[in-house]
C-alpha cells in the first residue's frame, strides 16, 4: 500500500493533536510502519517518545529547515502511515505545507460551542488547501467527551456551521491518556487499564483508515 499521510490539526490549543496522533500510530504500527512526524516547534510528541522506560510503538522525528510536500513524501517514503502533529496555528508555513502533502487531516475539537467557533477558519484553510491537494479528506473527532453526557442542542449547532463531517468515533475523557503521555506511552501499552481507550481508537482507525 503507498504511504498514507494524515494531519492532525487544530487552531486551538489544548484540543488534544499530540495525545490523538500519538495514540493513533500507535495502533497503525499495529498494521504497518508508521511515523509521527512532530512538526510544532514545542516538541511534544518528541519529548512523549523519549519518556518511556520501553520504546514508543511508532517511530518519532521531527523536519528539520524549510521543506515540501515532495521532499516530506521522500523522506519517509519507507513508511506504510505518516501522521504529521501540527502547531496549534492555521496561518505558519508547516501547516499549510502539512495540508498539502496530505491524504487526510483529522481535527481535535472538545465539546463546547466556544472550541468550534475559535477553529471556524479551519475548513476554509482546508479548501485553500485543496485547490493544489484535491484529495484530501477532512474528519471532525469530538475529543474528551465526558461519560454518560449527550451534546446539547448548542454545540450540535456550532458543529453544523463547521461544514466538516463529524467522525462517529470520539475520544472520552480518561485519565488513561493523561498517565500514558506521562509515562511515554501509548494506551495500547497499558494493558487492561487501556482496554476502553483503546476500543475507542480502533473505532476511529476502522472508520478513517483504507484496510
Amino acid at each position: 500500500m503507498a504511504t498514507q499521510i494524515t494531519a492532525v490539526v487544530n487552531q486551538k490549543g489544548g484540543a488534544g493533536k499530540t495525545t490523538l496522533a500519538m495514540n493513533l500510530a500507535a495502533g497503525l504500527a499495529q498494521r504497518g510502519d508508521t511515523v509521527v512526524v512532530d512538526l510544532d516547534p514545542q516538541g511534544s510528541s518528541l519529548q512523549w517518545s523519549t519518556l518511556g522506560a520501553v520504546p514508543f510503538p511508532a517511530t518519532v522525528k521531527q523536519m528539520a529547515g524549510r521543506w515540501d510536500a515532495a521532499a516530506l513524501k521522500k523522506q519517509f517514503r519507507a513508511y506504510q502511515h505518516v501522521l504529521l502533529d501540527c502547531p496549534p496555528m492555521i496561518e505558519i508555513e508547516a501547516t499549510q505545507m502539512a495540508l498539502r502533502a496530505s491524504d487526510r487531516v483529522l481535527i481535535p475539537i472538545l465539546p463546547s460551542p466556544v472550541d468550534v467557533w475559535s477553529s471556524l477558519r479551519l475548513p476554509a484553510e482546508i479548501a485553500e488547501a485543496r485547490k493544489s491537494n484535491p484529495r484530501l479528506k477532512a474528519f471532525v473527532v469530538l475529543n474528551q467527551l465526558e461519560p454518560r453526557s449527550a451534546l446539547s442542542e448548542s454545540m450540535r449547532e456550532a458543529l453544523g456551521e463547521f461544514d466538516i463531517p463529524v467522525l462517529n468515533a470520539s475520544l472520552r475523557r480518561r485519565a488513561i491518556y493523561r498517565s500514558t503521555a506521562l509515562d511515554g506511552m501509548s494506551v495500547y501499552q497499558s494493558g487492561a487499564r487501556g482496554a476502553a481507550a483503546v476500543t475507542e481508537l480502533e473505532a476511529l482507525i476502522k472508520e478513517v483508515f483504507p484496510k
